[in-house]
């Protein structure tokens, strides 16, 4: 279990302070269940559509205005404003009762945010509640008591806050909320586990789960764990993981742990499934096999977990879960390796169809300059950034007589992307210029000409710029 942070930096206070003097104020009057504050507009905001979804995975209880803001932006599409909810199992013990919303209502884009209390799981039905998340366009969940929060399983909170995903909205959460964010919920309703309890003992009474919660889209088979570095929590996800697997709670096999770290760390999660951390780390761990031993009352032996480490700015593809880019660190009787946190990625581990992927090298921005990767297989991902708004990134390859090159690109919220295909000349000989930031691109072509041909790929950016990254699948058969 973890514990709701209520602490902000003192610059932070002082801006929050000034802008909450603007802000309509409403109070239910509090009874012994359910508890209402609503900050800012009393009067929700009317529109048709929405952007989203958008998430944000945060480490610890603290609202992350950099990701916060980003999904605000993802789900308005950078025009008008949204209603939040903020949901919490219990009532902070000092300072403001509404630590979450007092940061958030000081964002741009946001109409309103509304503190719900819930005490008890009936207060799931709630109607008024209900109403006020239906209504809204993003929820948030405190940090707390996850065990609180998989109570609501069931009630009619649970499809509530599904719609709000489901019509374009966001969800997320730090702490208690990270956990309730993934498809198998570490729930923590027996005790709070620790990584030498876990590794000891998988089925150790503190290992408990709860699954079909929520499963947000592209972020299936996930286990999210908080606080992780700073309480040493990688040895306790790699026991959830190989307990995911064992007892069936995810599908093919495969179970994911994602592991933030607290300081100010969010995984910003757009409509496509590209993560952008930002803060300090977090961390993606996988299990893609049977444990070794997973027994109850014997400790863990699970071999070659796969861990991407991820620092401030670094992208995940849960949409098209990278199968490089990893370091391996295995657990043998209840004893993990050493340096669990810290690896140096493999290289030439491939992608599950045999291609490879392979990173831009700066500076690519003309054919001269041109990344080559006419010697990759056939099947190839290329990652990388338009870093500013003439940034170009060009990749070279060949073609033969015959062969067809296809091309699919997925563009980060960050930037609007435009894809062309040219031939040895330069001439554009076909193109993908879909309308709006994070729409993706693609691209087909096939050489009719005898013998074989230089082709680029040239991507350039039509409308806003960063370092999140893009990936493009490249297939020359």
């Amino acid at each position: 279990m973890t514990s709701r942070t209520l602490s902000r930096p003192l610059a932070s206070l002082l801006v929050i302070a000034a802008a909450a003097t603007t802000l309509a104020v409403t109070s239910d009057p509090a009874h012994a269940s359910a508890d209402r504050i609503r900050l800012g507009s009393a009067s929700d905001v009317s529109r048709s559509s929405w952007s989203g979804p958008a998430f944000t995975m945060n480490g610890d209880g603290s609202v992350v205005g950099g990701s916060m803001t980003r999904a605000i932006d993802a789900i308005r599409g950078d025009s008008g404003s949204l209603d939040v909810v903020v949901l919490a199992g219990s009532a902070p013990t000092a300072g403001s009762r509404t630590p979450e919303c007092d940061t958030i209502t000081a964002l741009s884009g946001v109409n309103s945010c509304t503190t719900w209390t819930l005490t008890t799981a009936s207060d799931g039905n709630n109607t008024q509640l209900n109403t006020d998340v239906r209504d809204a366009e993003f929820v948030y969940f405190a940090g707390g008591d996850q065990c609180r929060y998989a109570a609501w399983k069931g009630t009619a909170l649970q499809a509530s806050v599904q719609s709000v995903v489901a019509k374009g909205g966001g969800a997320g959460g730090g702490s208690a909320g990270l956990h309730i964010n993934s498809s198998v919920v570490y729930d923590a309703c027996t005790a709070s586990a620790t990584s030498a309890a876990a590794l000891a003992n998988p089925y150790d009474r503190s290992v408990t789960f709860t699954t079909g919660m929520f499963k947000w889209p592209n972020y299936g088979d996930t286990i999210n764990d908080s606080h992780f570095v700073a309480r040493d929590r990688m040895g306790r996800t790699m026991a959830f993981v190989a307990r995911a697997i064992k007892d069936g709670l995810t599908t093919q096999g495969k179970a994911w742990g994602v592991g933030i770290n607290e300081g100010g760390s969010s995984l910003y999660i757009d409509r496509n499934g590209l993560a952008t951390l930002y803060g300090s780390d977090a961390y993606v761990v996988l299990g893609d096999h049977q444990p070794e031993q997973a027994v109850a009352g014997k400790p863990l032996t699970f071999s070659n977990y796969k861990i991407w480490h991820l620092t401030g700015g670094r992208t995940f593809d849960f949409a098209s879960r990278p199968t490089c880019g990893y370091y391996r660190r295995s657990v043998n009787n209840g004893v993990p390796d050493a340096n669990l946190y810290n690896g140096a990625p493999e290289t030439g581990c491939g992608t599950s169809g045999g291609g490879t992927t392979v990173s831009e090298s700066e500076p690519n921005d003309s054919r001269s300059t041109a990344d080559d990767i006419a010697s990759s297989t056939p099947s190839v991902t290329l990652t990388g950034a338009l870093s500013t708004t003439s940034d170009r990134d060009y990749f070279r390859f060949s073609l033969t007589s015959g062969a067809t090159a296809t091309i699919s690109c997925a563009i980060p919220d960050a930037y609007d992307a435009d894809a062309y295909l040219l031939d040895s000349s330069g001439s554009t000989l076909t193109r993908s210029v879909n309308d709006g930031r994070g729409s993706d691109e693609s691209l087909t072509y096939t050489r009719t000409a005898s013998g074989s041909g230089t082709y680029y790929l040239d991507l350039e950016s039509y409308a806003g710029s960063g370092f999140a990254t893009y990936a493009c699948d490249v297939n020359t058969a």
